[in-house]
């Protein structure tokens, strides 16, 4: 079994850092969207979680449906977490970067 020395481990450290700084960077800029209610409600977020644009169906902004309302915003909102996480997975997976790595850098 070969051994690696030092100063390669740290070389493949370094690059392994670049690569996430990079990535995180490039998250901090790209969107997502996340929707319930058939499209109803609508969230955009950046894939660190920035909330940019909220789009909500005119027909639901009667006083009746207030709570359904803001079921849709949270379940939307959800989504448009679930559909981050999914986007960093992807990044990671192009970059050759376990997605496992996210839970110790995000």
């Amino acid at each position: 079994m070969s051994t690696m020395n030092i100063q390669q481990m740290m070389t493949q450290a370094k690059t392994l850092q670049k690569k996430m700084q990079d990535m995180q960077a490039k998250l901090d800029t790209q969107e997502v969207t996340g929707s319930a209610g058939g499209g109803m409600v609508q969230v955009t977020t950046t894939c660190k979680g920035e909330v940019k644009k909220i789009n909500i169906d005119k027909s639901l902004l009667v006083p009746e449906e207030g709570e359904v309302l803001e079921d849709l915003i949270i379940a939307a909102f959800n989504n448009a977490k679930q559909n981050a996480d999914t986007k960093a997975s992807e990044e990671m997976k192009s970059l050759g970067i376990s997605p496992d790595l996210m839970k110790f850098s995000l």
